[in-house]
């Protein structure tokens, strides 16, 4: 059996009937399991406001450039605001997508504490003179996104047999979470139509935290997940359902049974127009500990899934010939850091040089420090080693990224 060759659909209102529960939870563990992606639909966000969102958010880019520089992300040490065209970095490429980054308001750092605290506040609003009602609609569709992500983590728990409440200490009683509208130019307004060029939306990666749920606002195909045999599978837009993506942090605190799923975005064909995505991004607690995380023997981590569900999974990646991605798994060591914060804002940092260059420079030097002597040592390797070899499906393995936030 080959490994999955499209993106599952479940009813997410299937879970609150007692009678087709059990059954919704078993088609949840083939998607965690087997894909680490699919499609929900029924998730409880009203449709005017699922309107208003695309309304505001495609409002967004039509303002003129120099009112959406007044909120651009440099500007301010939280990451979020405006970022625009080609200012971002995935698997070492420029993205061609121009974006908000949103988040829950939340208080402003203290000198006290933590520098990861930074990424709380502030939130770069648009002016209310241009978009009056752009924060109102945003503040609530993240909030009640809030709401239906933490639920669904219940429901991720109880399909590994998992206590519902397995992932609730990783949530704050306040919890952060983030969104970002992104627009992808097509391949025309690039200038990459008459080349034969490929355009990097974003690049291969895969999610940081939990779960997102992203809402494909256009018709453009785009989205890409990359299955286990390295083939790239096509997410197109479904109406009515939102695409949920599996993070490299729910994959670390559920032993790997949980599948985080790299997955690119291409940009939209020359004359098709721009896609517009809005992603949301569950938060996590910023304070928890790589230490506490992966203490499964002193009561850390969300427990022990049981055998019967790791063996299901251990047996999905021998049919598959082992894993195969293109990106690699970071979450777990923490890259040197000691918090779920320190690694956020270290990735973070990555992905945005021009906010590091501002706020954080002693970390991005460290960073391009590190960067180099991984170079260096990757440029021997290469120099010493044989050619590269495909896999049965034309990829080669070992591109190395960060986990990132964007779709």
């Amino acid at each position: 059996m080959s490994s999955f060759d499209s993106i599952p659909l479940l009813d997410l209102s299937l879970a609150k009937d007692p009678s087709t529960k059990p059954q919704f939870l078993e088609d949840l563990r083939h998607a965690l399991l087997e894909v680490g992606f699919l499609y929900l639909k029924n998730v409880g966000i009203p449709e005017e406001l699922t309107q208003a969102v695309i309304k505001e958010g495609v409002a967004f880019f039509d303002l003129p450039t120099e009112e959406k520089l007044k909120i651009e992300m440099k500007n301010a040490p939280s990451f979020l605001g405006y970022s625009r065209l080609d200012a971002e970095i995935t698997a070492q490429t420029i993205d061609h997508r121009e974006q908000i980054d949103l988040s829950t308001d939340g208080p402003i750092r203290t000198p006290s504490e933590p520098l990861y605290r930074n990424l709380f506040a502030p939130t770069q609003w648009p002016s209310e003179t241009h978009l009056p009602n752009f924060k109102s609609v945003y503040s609530d569709y993240i909030t009640r996104m809030g709401t239906i992500s933490i639920f669904f983590t219940t429901l991720i728990a109880e399909a590994i047999g998992l206590a519902p409440q397995a992932f609730e200490k990783y949530f704050d009683k306040q919890q952060q979470h983030k969104l970002k509208i992104v627009k992808y130019p097509d391949l025309q307004e690039l200038g990459l139509d008459t080349d034969g060029k490929e355009g990097q939306g974003v690049g291969p990666h895969k999610d940081s935290m939990f779960t997102s749920y992203l809402l494909q606002v256009t018709k453009h195909r785009g989205l890409q997940v990359q299955n286990l045999q390295g083939e790239w599978i096509d997410c197109p837009p479904i109406d009515g359902t939102l695409v949920v993506a599996i993070g490299q942090g729910m994959e670390a605190l559920t032993q790997g049974v949980c599948m985080s799923t790299t997955h690119r975005v291409l940009s939209p064909a020359p004359g098709t127009g721009a896609r517009y995505s809005v992603p949301f991004f569950q938060g996590v607690s910023l304070d928890a500990e790589f230490d506490e995380l992966n203490d499964l023997e002193g009561g850390g981590g969300v427990g022990k899934v049981p055998e019967d569900i790791k063996e299901m999974r251990r047996k999905v990646v021998a049919r598959n010939g082992g894993r195969l991605d293109d990106v690699e798994f970071t979450f777990s060591g923490g890259s040197g850091s000691k918090t779920l914060g320190e690694a956020t804002l270290k990735n973070r940092i990555k992905s945005h040089p021009d906010v590091g260059e501002r706020w954080y420079p002693d970390i991005l030097a460290e960073i391009r420090a590190q960067q180099k002597l991984e170079a260096e040592k990757k440029q021997k390797e290469s120099a010493a080693a044989p050619p590269a070899t495909q896999n049965g499906n034309g990829v080669v393995g070992g591109r190395q990224g960060q986990p990132v936030e964007a779709h």
